[in-house]
């Protein structure tokens, strides 16, 4: 019988594909030869959290500095940077993909990676015929363009601002007064405003709603943060996908948006990860996948001490992490016997170095003793909700 089981069973090879983002990135983990995606994945990152906390740090600092005045000696070229450093803010992203490739290695025979390397060509959107025509008139043509467009313009009309209906790319400037193609003067319309407008003078077609007009003109002209934070860390995560020793198959967001349009597959960030690559079989298995939302929470604060509204300190942090076996941030169930609150819970505690946690639960939120408490998972850095 042991024979016959081991010779029954099979391990079928997998990929993991991976659709890097900005705000969230998603992950999906595909069978090799049967194209069924196992599991799915959507994480959401707190870059612009950490950038947030490190400009507070900053002004701290400075001000700190500004106040005690006493002599001290410049410092200049003294501080040097490894090769593939990047602020913290793109760190973070980079650091949480790659705990979740190393995670789900762990639990599946991963033998190939796919990576989204280029989500958007900035220099060919830029300029169009910058390496010949043969770029914008293949397979792909038209695509990097408009899903850059789609996400500048947040997937609605910039006249009218109505979602979920088929988008034209609209000239703000039209081409017979003299507009160009550069991305600058593009943007997204619903085909009533696209008719309606023609080629009128965008001031003209927008001379009774000021704030719109307003808002379209500047947005024309502002620049994609996100796309530019997915572009300044493609090359240094591709190099440490390579450095887990797997081959890493890479393709553009336009390949991924053309296999999905395809397949008549709906778009989120998983369904985009399930298509990047040319190693997208003809048919995705799709049936049955909830994605797991995964949010990045941190480790808790480096501020160690806290300020009121004015910036006095009011108290600090303490030296201890754990207190009773428990930490701030452990998904919990308690089971309350007396008491206002007296029931079964489930949620995160923030501990207190005295016997009174907070639990939160929902939108509840009250004291409970330790000793009530089960700890169900450790505080890892990270949040989960199917």
């Amino acid at each position: 019988m042991q024979d016959r089981a081991e010779s029954e069973s099979v391990t079928h090879p997998h990929r993991i594909k991976i659709d890097p983002g900005s705000k969230t990135t998603g992950i999906a983990v595909v069978q090799e030869k049967t194209g069924r995606v196992t599991s799915a994945f959507e994480i959401s990152h707190r870059g612009q959290q950490v950038k947030d906390s490190l400009e507070s740090r900053r002004s701290l600092r400075r001000g700190r500095r500004n106040r005690k005045t006493r002599y001290r000696k410049p410092r200049f070229l003294n501080r040097t940077r490894k090769n593939g450093w990047l602020p913290p803010s793109l760190e973070s992203r980079i650091a949480n993909i790659e705990t979740w490739v190393r995670r789900i290695r762990k639990l599946c025979p991963v033998t190939t990676i796919s990576q989204e390397l280029v989500r958007f060509d900035l220099q060919h959107i830029q300029n169009p015929e910058i390496n010949g025509v043969e770029y914008q008139r293949g397979e792909l043509f038209g695509f990097e363009v408009k899903e850059y467009l789609l996400a500048k313009w947040e997937r609605k009309c910039a006249y009218c601002g109505v979602k979920n209906v088929p988008f034209e790319i609209e000239h703000i400037i039209a081409r017979s007064k003299g507009g160009s193609n550069r991305v600058s003067n593009l943007c997204l319309s619903c085909h009533s405003c696209n008719q309606a407008k023609g080629n009128k003078p965008v001031e003209e077609f927008l001379k009774k709603k000021p704030e719109v007009l307003k808002r379209v003109l500047a947005q024309a002209k502002a620049p994609l943060k996100d796309a530019a934070a997915v572009n300044a860390t493609r090359w240094e995560l591709y190099r440490r996908l390579q450095s887990t020793g797997l081959p890493v198959e890479v393709g553009s967001g336009g390949r991924t948006k053309f296999n999905r349009k395809t397949k008549g597959i709906e778009k989120t960030h998983w369904t985009d990860a399930a298509c990047v690559g040319t190693s997208t079989p003809k048919k995705l298995l799709l049936n049955g996948i909830k994605p797991l939302s995964v949010k990045a929470k941190g480790h808790g604060k480096r501020q160690r001490c806290g300020t009121n509204k004015f910036g006095f300190p009011i108290r600090h942090a303490p030296r201890k992490k754990f207190f009773m076996g428990f930490q701030t941030g452990d998904l919990v169930e308690a089971n309350v016997l007396t008491g206002k609150y007296a029931g079964a819970y489930r949620g995160r505690i923030a501990i207190r170095f005295k016997p009174s946690f907070k639990l939160t639960t929902g939108s509840q939120k009250f004291d409970v003793h330790p000793k009530y408490l089960k700890t169900i998972h450790r505080a890892d850095g990270y949040e989960y909700a199917f």
